[in-house]
């Protein structure tokens, strides 16, 4: 038996074609690290009896698109729930069955947007082989919902994140409204009540808040905050301190702990939460608030509950046990990362997922109210009777209509003249394949990076050859790649200086390619012939003790759009600046904010707005509940060449990029690969991989009472 609700998205399918569409709409397509290799569903392991084994492994979530950060609701918002399901007499006689169901609030991003859901699902039975199995992998025995209606999703696409349930309201993170400061954190804490769908924000206006979560009675929320600070371009562990608030309107809030992630509410008094100590361990602490008298910074007594020697992050509590917590762990011995309970009274670790699935990551733990279940969210890889397509395009939703949005398996993407095959860099490789995903094959087997197509000369590619992220000593050479002959593929290149050359692109009549070269000792940018390269002649576009690169030529040929550190050299900061083929005309296009990083350029089809990647809008989630991080930063904007209308295409937590604007629409539907790819490849936290070396201070740590920056000393 199959509940479709009436009111359930259907699932786009994916195809093996694309089809451009009649009008006057385009294309972004740009690259999301790591993202489509994630594949994730929600799992849970039993917390007691014998050692887990892989047999005891329970798969909820559906094998559909990107499910994670899961939440088991407790009874007491089990009848909101149940209200926004049909036929209530059916769903009441199946909540009677032996095992109960398991319900479940995650989050997941099908059908290109990121949006909460509601499961049940009914589990085997232990008295009967022929009862309701584990998920709709293998028979159809679930009911499933998005809790959040489409008018809050269509009118207000952003990230959801960490969804709580109080009662018959649901908690949550959303990224949806605009703070209007470069570089500041559009994440915000929600509450939405089930039923009639109204929304409250809880977080400030000026204030980014992460990860929530509702205390037992569901009366106080808890969240990792900036305060007014704002994000100061951390990449690994986040400058945040926990405040807690009421979670009816967010008044009465009340900075509790200074340098804290990820809080959990044990009970009404007790929170746990995880840091990156001074010996650079990441552990669990404890913050014990006063059950009578004012709750403040000083008033909190602040424990560390997990010692060095591993590191210990994202904790779970559970009112059912609170002798046990859950965390995920990555211990010196593995490269992976693995949810393990933690006994508070022996002080000691109980491994769970590494019995199950050793070389697998297990991130992000939550209990069941009962605690006799452990939820958890890893890749699904091929098992459970369903294969997990690759992707080659993946559509995201568009807040702009006349635009659809593209991930792209690969990097640095462009599409050709005739918009029918994409050129990508792999590191290393430079490859072409159809718009389809057909016809995938490389053409340059060395390590390049950026690629464009000669509008006018067919099939004739340009890269850069070379180490990525090189100083400016090291040897990069622009090269022309000619693809249009099948069995024969021509490499000719184009400068000879010796320097790093990289970030090729032509103007639209093909003769002449502008690029950023480091042959003065500084990276500026150039023009050259497109044919003859050097060798034709070298025309200097920009000089000074600066970076000029990235730099993208207008359709229209009147503007190159470029990124450059200039305004601060050397700091790592960049921002987007416009000049003439000719030299003139030099201004700023997009500034970042302090520190902040703009980058890779990208013309629309009629030269009048750029498209960019960003950290304009700051973090979204805590970098250390996400895999494969580099830098946990970039968004895809848009803005018009006078500076105007600032406008934020993507919401995630991951890190977007490398963004070419193609002048054909094409239809919003995902693209397979015409052959079979691998999923879940990617390494983990890169930053997790330096651990700290063991000393003698590798113990628990004393418990301190009063202000909490003590907890941060060099005890610690």
């Amino acid at each position: 038996m199959k509940h479709v609700l009436p009111f359930f998205f259907s699932i786009l399918l994916c195809v093996t074609a694309i089809h451009g569409v009649s009008g006057d709409g385009t294309s972004i397509v740009f690259t999301t690290l790591g993202r489509l290799d994630y594949a994730f569903d929600i799992f849970t392991l039993p917390t007691h009896g014998h050692p887990p084994t892989i047999s005891d492994e329970l798969q909820i979530t559906d094998g559909e698109s990107v499910n994670f950060n899961g939440h088991f609701p407790s009874p007491s918002s089990t009848p909101a729930l149940l209200s926004l399901l049909p036929n209530q007499s059916l769903i009441q006689s199946l909540l009677r069955t032996d095992p109960p169901p398991l319900q479940l609030v995650y989050v997941t991003e099908r059908d290109g947007l990121s949006n909460l859901y509601y499961d049940v699902v009914f589990p085997e039975s232990a008295s009967s082989r022929t009862a309701r199995r584990r998920s709709a992998l293998e028979f159809s025995d679930r009911v499933q919902v998005p809790l959040l209606g489409k008018e809050l999703i269509q009118n207000k696409i952003s990230m959801k994140d960490r969804p709580n349930l109080a009662g018959d309201h649901l908690v949550y993170i959303s990224t949806h409204e605009n703070t209007g400061e470069p570089r500041t954190s559009w994440a915000a804490v929600y509450s939405t009540e089930l039923k009639s769908g109204a929304t409250r924000r809880l977080t400030p206006y000026g204030v980014a808040d992460f990860s929530p979560s509702v205390s037992p009675s569901g009366k106080w929320t808890a969240a990792a905050s900036y305060g007014a600070k704002g994000w100061d371009g951390e990449v690994e562990e986040l400058s945040t301190d926990i405040y807690v608030f009421l979670t009816r309107d967010g008044t009465q809030r009340v900075k509790v702990v200074e340098h804290g992630g990820w809080p959990c509410w044990a009970d009404e008094s007790t929170i746990y939460f995880h840091r990156r100590g001074e010996d650079q361990w990441w552990s669990i602490y404890r913050a014990i608030l006063p059950v009578n008298g004012v709750v403040s910074v000083e008033s909190v007594v602040v424990e560390r509950v997990t010692q060095p020697g591993l590191h210990a992050f994202t904790p779970a509590t559970s009112s059912g046990n609170k002798k046990i917590i859950a965390v995920a762990t990555r211990r010196p011995d593995t490269d992976f990362r693995h949810v393990e309970l933690f006994d508070l009274d022996k002080n000691e670790f109980v491994e769970l997922t590494r019995r199950v699935s050793p070389r697998a990551h297990h991130l992000n733990p939550f209990f069941s109210p009962d605690s006799g279940r452990v939820g958890y969210h890893k890749c699904r890889g091929d098992g459970n009777g369903k294969k997990s397509p690759k992707l080659f395009l993946q559509n995201i939703h568009s807040p702009v209509s006349d635009i659809s949005l593209f991930r792209i398996d690969g990097s640095f993407p462009s599409v050709s003249p005739d918009n029918d095959r994409i050129a990508y860099i792999n590191f290393p490789g430079l490859y072409v394949v159809n718009l389809d995903g057909s016809n995938w094959r490389e053409v340059y087997f060395g390590n390049a990076f950026s690629t464009v197509w000669n509008p006018v000369r067919r099939g004739v590619i340009y890269t850069g050859a070379g180490p990525e992220f090189a100083p400016v000593s090291a040897e990069v050479d622009i090269i022309s790649v000619n693809v249009e002959d099948p069995k024969k593929t021509v490499v000719k290149k184009l400068t000879t200086n010796g320097k790093n050359n990289a970030f090729p692109s032509p103007s639209p009549d093909g003769k002449r390619i502008v690029f950023r070269s480091g042959q003065t000792g500084f990276k500026n940018l150039y023009i050259m012939d497109a044919e003859e390269g050097e060798k034709g002649g070298l025309q200097r576009l920009t000089e000074g003790p600066w970076t000029d690169t990235m730099c993208n030529w207008s359709p229209d040929g009147e503007w190159i759009a470029f990124a450059s550190d200039r305004h601060n050299p050397g700091a790592g900061s960049f921002e987007l600046y416009l000049i003439h083929p000719n030299g003139t005309g030099l201004r700023k296009l997009v500034e970042s904010g302090s520190g902040g990083r703009t980058n890779h350029p990208w013309f629309n089809p009629d030269g009048k707005k750029v498209a960019f990647t960003s950290d304009y809008a700051g973090i979204s989630a805590e970098p250390i509940s996400n895999p494969h991080h580099y830098q946990p930063y970039g968004e895809i904007f848009t803005v018009y060449l006078d500076g105007s209308d600032v406008r934020r295409l993507t919401h995630n937590s991951y890190e977007d990029g490398t963004p070419v604007w193609v002048p054909k629409f094409i239809r919003p539907v995902d693209v397979e690969w015409r052959f079979g790819r691998p999923v879940c490849q990617f390494e983990d936290l890169h930053w997790l991989s330096d651990m700290p070396k063991p000393s003698s201070r590798d113990t628990p740590g004393p418990v301190y009472v009063g202000s909490n920056k003590a907890q941060c000393g060099a005890r610690l």
